[in-house]
């Protein structure tokens, strides 16, 4: 999941980074309005994250020209400004949660896990499951046949990304922009080694695969009897 962090205070920008890094998300940053309009409407986001008060275009007129241009990521505002007046009006440009600084990480995350599950359109909040695996998005578990596996945060990202998009092909390009924070190198390999290392997690000890290589066009998650 790719989120993106338009927050001129480097501190509070380094501090929300840090965390969602941390929590397996790749993250996208710019310090002013004008440079994250572009990047909102040039870049595939889950999540954005506005602050109000920004260098060369503030947060509202952010979003106001984001929704105008019918790009319909999830936006948290991020504000100085608590009264309900603010709130509203934050709201009513066409953002989808508002939280005021200061401000508790766990609970930003939260909410961004929120907006992502309810952007998806899960029947179950907090657990994705194609087939025998299963993932807790809160506890960030996973199972497979009853059996626990253990991922590194990158490797949890990209499977939250095939479960999430379970049934249809992706391709190195969408995995790239979703899972890593940088653009697509079309010399690298990353996405291959990482397919193969979480391939040998999830499918090497079953009879049934579910993780499948399109050739020349990408992977997708299935449950194929």
């Amino acid at each position: 999941m790719r989120i993106l962090v338009v927050e001129d205070d480097i501190k509070i920008a380094s501090f929300i980074m840090k965390g969602l890094k941390a929590a397996g998300y790749a993250v996208d940053h710019s310090a002013d309005g004008e440079t994250g309009l572009h990047m909102a409407l040039t870049q595939p986001y889950d999540t954005a994250i506005i602050d109000i008060m920004l260098p060369k275009m503030d947060g509202l007129s952010l979003i106001e020209k984001m929704r105008k241009e019918k790009i319909r990521t999830p936006v948290i505002i991020l504000s100085a400004k608590g009264s309900v007046d603010d709130r509203v009006k934050g709201l009513q440009t066409g953002s989808d949660d508002y939280i005021t600084k200061p401000f508790a990480f766990s609970e930003l995350l939260a909410r961004v896990q929120a907006l992502i599950r309810r952007m998806s359109g899960l029947s179950e909040p907090t657990r994705l499951t194609v087939g025998d695996l299963s993932i807790n998005l809160l506890t960030r578990e996973v199972t497979r046949g009853g059996r626990k596996i253990d991922l590194q945060p990158i490797e949890f990202s990209l499977l939250e990304y095939l479960m999430r998009s379970s049934g249809r092909v992706v391709s190195k390009t969408m995995i790239m922009e979703h899972v890593w924070n940088y653009d697509f190198d079309p010399q690298t390999n990353v996405v291959e080694v990482r397919i193969s290392r979480l391939r040998d997690k999830i499918d090497r000890d079953f009879d049934k695969k579910l993780i499948h290589t399109i050739r020349g066009v990408g992977y997708v998650l299935k449950d194929t009897d």
